[in-house]
């Protein structure tokens, strides 16, 4: 909902703003669904707890970690054959990684929302009444029944992917079912992680006062999406403030707030309260990294949407990501180009004259041994697809901007509402 025709041609916060701007209407209960208290504790354990990865040695928290905004501060991330966690998180010697993960590790802020019914970068899983599963996916008419929401079901994608989660192939029993194309059905690799799961005693008796006595992976997975769409509701910033009750906000971030919704055009895409329209868009980000490809390709290119959409209008477009708590989860893009908030709004206004000056050795990526070069992609056919005219601002307008969008952070949005916990039932290791 927008709040039409606010006028703001007054003095707010001692500045004045001229003309009209269309605000959103403030976040409410009703725009979230509610969980249980139980549920939501389960979640948490399973979200960091190891036990979900074929080699029992990543979590959902390696990639999401509240420590780094729910992401895990790298450009590219390193899956399976890394170690530790966020920008410091290491190759492992022993166990190499095959590549890296081809796209920035998103922000899970809000996720749970309503209004949510398209994600990952490329939006490979929405909502589609049309299908038995009322959700389209990559598994297309393998993809199971039972989820209670498409969080449930995008949360367990990664658990598939032999560079995030499942281990390099015939390392495990997950990672060879994968391999095999056994993802769902009996002895499928969402069936072997549920028994994992329901072997824990722990974790047994916590379904089952749940109702659930026999554990599937939906039954996983729905937990896992509750604590996710509770740890990580964020409408508690200062904007949420001056949405519902007129609280003010500095000066410069009313400037930034005037221009993000007036002539700099941020909201043409940034739209609605948590400033996304949830459609697709070429904005030109630069590429680099393995690309999206299959085992069997040898390109390095990543289409975005048009990998899923199969039309070349789609082509080199990416979801429009929400920007709640933006200023907490940098690196910046979809392959995380910019690690200053300001140098990626100047690069994303005008991206094919920055993309001359842009340099990709300033990008903190990891080299694996025996490897083409990670920065070396033509972005040529990347910038032609930008169709949307550039926007000219001054250095002063960009700080105000900046301010504006850290007047996005939720007071709860840092460490999250229940925050990571002491231990997991599996008794594997939680990365702190």
């Amino acid at each position: 909902m927008i709040r039409a025709g606010l006028l703001v041609a007054l003095f707010i916060s001692g500045v004045a703003v001229a003309g009209e701007l269309q605000l959103p209407e403030p976040a409410t209960d009703a725009d979230y669904a509610g969980h249980t208290p139980e549920l939501i504790r389960l979640g948490q354990q399973l979200f960091y707890d190891p036990i979900l990865s074929g080699n029992r040695n990543i979590s959902c928290a390696t990639c999401h970690h509240p420590r780094f905004g729910t992401s895990d501060g790298l450009a590219l991330g390193i899956g399976e054959g890394g170690i530790g966690i966020g920008p410091t998180r290491r190759l492992d010697p022993k166990n190499l990684p095959e590549q890296h993960i081809p796209r920035n590790a998103p922000a899970l802020f809000n996720l749970g929302a309503r209004e949510f019914t398209v994600l990952f970068h490329d939006g490979r899983i929405e909502h589609d009444p049309d299908r038995p599963s009322g959700l389209r996916t990559p598994l297309e008419d393998e993809m199971v029944q039972g989820f209670s929401s498409l969080l449930s079901a995008q949360t367990m994608f990664p658990v598939l992917s032999a560079d995030e989660m499942a281990g390099h192939y015939s390392e495990n029993e997950i990672a060879q079912a994968v391999r095999q194309g056994r993802l769902t059905g009996p002895d499928g690799a969402w069936d072997l992680i549920a028994k994992r799961v329901a072997a824990v005693p722990a974790y047994a008796q916590a379904f089952s006062a749940q109702g659930i006595g026999s554990v599937a992976f939906t039954d996983i997975s729905d937990a896992v999406a509750a604590f996710m769409a509770f740890e990580w509701r964020s409408d508690d910033s200062a904007f949420d403030r001056y949405l519902r009750q007129g609280a003010a906000l500095p000066d410069t971030a009313v400037r930034g707030m005037a221009l993000f919704y007036g002539p700099a055009g941020c909201a043409e895409c940034h739209t609605g309260v948590f400033q996304t329209d949830h459609r697709f868009h070429a904005m030109g980000t630069p590429q680099f990294g393995p690309g999206k490809a299959a085992r069997f390709e040898t390109h390095r290119r990543d289409l975005g949407r048009g990998r899923v959409t199969g039309r070349a209008q789609d082509a080199f477009a990416f979801r429009t990501p929400s920007l709640r708590n933006v200023a907490l989860t940098a690196p910046y893009g979809h392959t995380g180009s910019h690690a200053d908030l300001a140098d990626f709004v100047a690069y994303h206004v005008d991206p094919v004259v920055s993309a001359k000056t842009f340099d990709a050795e300033t990008v903190p990526l990891i080299d694996l041994p025996g490897r083409t070069p990670l920065r070396d992609t033509d972005q040529t056919e990347v910038l032609a697809a930008v169709s949307r005219p550039p926007v000219q601002l001054t250095p002063v307008e960009i700080v105000e901007l900046i301010a504006f969008l850290n007047a996005l952070t939720g007071d709860t949005a840092v460490t999250g509402r229940l925050g990571v916990p002491e231990g997991v039932p599996s008794g594997l290791p939680v990365e702190r």
